[in-house]
């Protein structure tokens, strides 16, 4: 099948999915508006002339008395400075930019070009708002004051109204749109059977592609995935890419189950010939539609053709021939008006005219389209997630989701905006509900709020402070300054693409509505869930979040728990002893005095590891004390496995760097270790330590204990834990902490009796069947023996 976009677009299209969203295209957003920034007041042109003027027609030239733009002269201008990034694509005063391939830096570029070049100024959220040239024109004639002169009448396209002012235009060309829903055809009931055959579109995004997975896994449907590409091998190529970015299986298996089609929702008939669209008419039995573009920069205008006009393709497509039921992943964002009371699963939507973001109107007109086709016949079914968050088990993860962004910023600045709820749920439970409803015929033609159990304020600091991550919580004001604030003096590369959400006028409000909206409700969707016994709806607490944590650590969006943060939990630990030569006895009386903590629990499971700070008293060493700079207890390293060949288990290993107030570095290292003796006390005490100048090998050695007396009283009734939990929290940690390390201790004490008592009984695999063949052999003996005797 022929390609639908335009040369070099497949570069240009994989540039504008990371752009868009922000990763490694934010950086380059920043610094393009830093390099191109001019400040001082606007003032109009004198002429348009010069290189790159506009492209025949009204356009050339500024036309009108005193040099002043001419609405139309100004447009044709703006479309020629707009198709050099474009690379060849056509490009007219009423072509939307970013749907013809323009990307956020193509965005940046085209106001530094047009500022530089034609002395309009245009700010980038101009842009997002309505990227086409005659808005751009209109938008600058307004601010300038000068009238919007049209040099000839033109046209409004077809079912577009004639510009107004920003808010009516959207308005007049949503009501256009909802239109559109009454030139459907009317259709009747689908069969109500579990699908055979679907057609899935938006397989390559974070929700597509775990449907994608779940929809293989939980049924035997065949997929027909909607991929735009230029070719059948790129959409393979690309859906392949997909899915292994976000822990997915390729396999032969996924390939002989999936038809990848070549196809764009936001091109009429998905831009298919008449007989190929026909023939899916007939083969379909239910539609699953997950595509959409989100950008909460851009305008209505900008996201209709794939948001709302695709979603009216697809109902069109499920109602010609066979009668076929459509899935539409719809959003919660369809509520997002400050000051709502309830978001119930059919509880009225928001009014679109109190929507500030292009994103929340295009998905309430979806909706609403979709609502017009029901009264035709339509069996469609809205399944609304909020924020959609990483993978409880693989920790996949779409970075350039709000929510994905919050998290960033409050693990990395340890500050949060109030908030009263998030409504997030992870990926895995989305998905698994929602593949669920596809193939249940029962549950179709309703609304589903995939939210999961939302979190409050309370219960995200109290995650966050279970973690190891002290928060300050600001109200949304105040935390929004900060954060862009602080992405002004030092900017973070991966957190760009949310300053640049939360600098929009617009998107600032979707956001706040979001954080101040009440809790997502799903009666109906916890009742199907009960029905058909899958999981239920959780919180996305610290426990479901650790695989998504590590993730985004990993990938620099997330700042786990560290050594400058303020301890989790804490307690002291004194040794006493002696040190001496290495060659020779121990003759020097020595002290620690050490406090021993951990930044969070993640630290113990994962790493084994505990902070050392204190002193260490030892004239051999120096005649003051020498300062802990930086020490580390490993909890039975190497999983207890003994350093040589022996029955000696390693049970702690300490490493220090030291310094001595003449400024003189030194290490220490000290091992506990176990052995195969029932001196389990003794040995649960007792530190073999080495010590050297740094650079230079061991040149004391010795043994150091921790007193009896005083283990319970500091490494028990002395653990102290963060003040900021609450008393219940406090024990909670203490009482996790004591279990973890005595369950660590007793199994690294128990492992060398076992291993001794295995060797002494030799019950070993290897050695029954040794014995087995020596009986053999001694058998073998008796039987030729018995032969030389007959």
């Amino acid at each position: 099948m022929k390609g639908l976009d335009g040369p070099g677009s497949s570069g240009r299209r994989h540039e504008e999915e990371l752009v868009e969203s922000g990763g490694r295209g934010a950086a380059a957003v920043a610094a393009l508006l830093a390099r191109f920034d001019k400040p001082g007041p606007a003032t109009p042109p004198a002429a348009a002339g010069g290189a790159g003027g506009a492209a025949g027609g009204a356009g050339g030239a500024a036309g009108g008395a005193g040099g002043a733009w001419s609405l139309d002269g100004l447009a044709s201008a703006i479309a020629s400075k707009a198709a050099r990034f474009l690379h060849g694509a056509p490009v007219d005063a009423e072509t939307d930019l970013f749907e013809a391939g323009a990307t956020s830096v193509d965005a940046v570029e085209l106001v530094a070009a047009l500022d530089r070049e034609l002395d309009v100024r245009l700010s980038l959220d101009d842009v997002f708002a309505d990227a086409r040239p005659r808005r751009l024109a209109q938008r600058w004639l307004r601010t300038t004051g000068q009238p919007a002169l049209a040099t000839a009448p033109t046209a409004a396209p077809v079912d577009e109204e004639p510009p107004q002012g920003d808010d009516n235009d959207d308005l007049a060309l949503i009501t256009a749109d909802l239109a559109r829903a009454d030139r459907l055809p009317w259709c009747g009931d689908p069969d109500p059977a579990p699908p055979r055959r679907i057609l899935l579109t938006g397989a390559t995004g974070f929700l597509g592609s775990h449907m994608l997975f779940d929809l293989l896994r939980h049924s035997r449907t065949h997929l027909v995935c909607l991929v735009r590409a230029d070719s059948a091998q790129a959409a393979e190529q690309r859906l392949a890419e997909a899915l292994t970015s976000f822990a997915l299986p390729w396999s032969a298996e996924v390939k002989r189950r999936i038809t990848v089609l070549v196809g764009d929702v936001r091109e009429p008939r998905l831009g298919l010939s008449d007989d190929r669209w026909a023939a899916l008419a007939q083969e379909l039995d239910s539609i699953v539609n997950v595509a959409a573009a989100v950008d909460f920069l851009r305008g209505y205008h900008s996201l209709r053709r794939t948001n709302v006009l695709g979603a009216l393709t697809l109902a069109e497509l499920a109602m010609t021939g066979p009668a076929k039921p459509l899935h539409h992943i719809s959003s919660v964002a369809v509520f997002n008006e400050l000051g709502v009371t309830s978001m119930g699963e059919d509880d009225p939507v928001a009014h679109v005219d109190r929507l500030a973001a292009g994103y929340d109107k295009a998905k309430w007109a979806a909706e609403a389209a979709l609502r017009r086709a029901r009264e035709r016949g339509l069996t469609v079914t809205f399944l609304r997630p909020g924020g959609i968050v990483g993978h409880t088990r693989t920790g996949a993860y779409n970075g350039h989701d709000i929510s994905s962004g919050y998290m960033s910023v409050i693990s990395r600045y340890r500050t949060a905006p109030a908030m009263r709820y998030l409504n997030v749920a992870p990926v895995d439970w989305v998905s698994r509900i929602a593949t669920a409803v596809v193939c249940e015929p029962s549950a179709w033609g309703q609304n589903y709020h995939l939210t999961g159990r939302a979190n409050t304020l309370p219960e995200l600091v109290r995650d966050m402070a279970l973690g190891g991550m002290n928060v300050q919580v600001l109200g949304w004001d105040d935390w929004l300054a900060d954060f862009l604030s602080r992405m002004e003096r030092d900017p973070v590369p991966e957190l760009e693409f949310l300053a640049r959400v939360l600098r929009n006028p617009a998107a600032q409000k979707l956001c706040e509505a979001t954080l101040l909206g009440p809790a997502a409700t799903s009666e109906r969707t916890d009742a199907f869930i009960a029905r058909h016994k899958l999981p239920p709806a959780t919180r996305y607490d610290a426990k479901a979040q650790l695989k998504n944590y590590e993730r985004m650590a990993r990938d620099g969006l997330v700042v786990l728990p560290r050594r400058e943060d303020p301890p989790h939990l804490w307690f002291p630990e004194t040794m006493r002893g002696k040190l001496g030569p290495v060659d020779g006895s121990p003759d020097t009386r020595c002290a620690f005095a050490l406090t021993l903590s951990i930044a969070s629990m993640y630290q113990l499971t994962e790493h084994r590891t505990i902070h050392v700070s204190g002193t260490v008293t030892c004239p051999r060493l120096h005649k003051d004390p020498l300062t802990v700079e930086d020490g580390e207890i490993w909890v039975r390293p190497d999983e207890g496995i003994p350093l040589r060949h022996g029955t000696d288990h390693p049970l702690l290993r300490y490493r220090l760097a030291l310094r001595d107030s003449d400024g003189q570095a030194w290490w220490l290292e000290g091992w506990k270790t176990a052995r195969a003796r029932t001196d389990y006390w003794k040995q649960a005490r007792t530190l073999t330590v080495e010590a050297g100048r740094e650079g230079e090998p061991a040149g004391l050695s010795g043994v150091m204990k921790v007193p009896g007396k005083s283990y319970r009283r500091e490494q028990i009734d002395g653990i102290r834990v963060n003040p900021a939990l609450s008393l219940q929290e406090q024990r909670t940690a203490k009482l996790t902490w004591l279990l973890w390390f005595t369950q660590q201790m007793v199994q690294g004490l128990a492992e060398p009796t076992l291993r001794a008592g295995a060797d002494l009984l030799d019950l070993r695999r290897d050695a029954i069947d040794r014995d087995k063949d020596r009986f053999q052999a001694k058998l073998k003996k008796l039987d030729k023996d018995r032969e030389r005797l007959t």
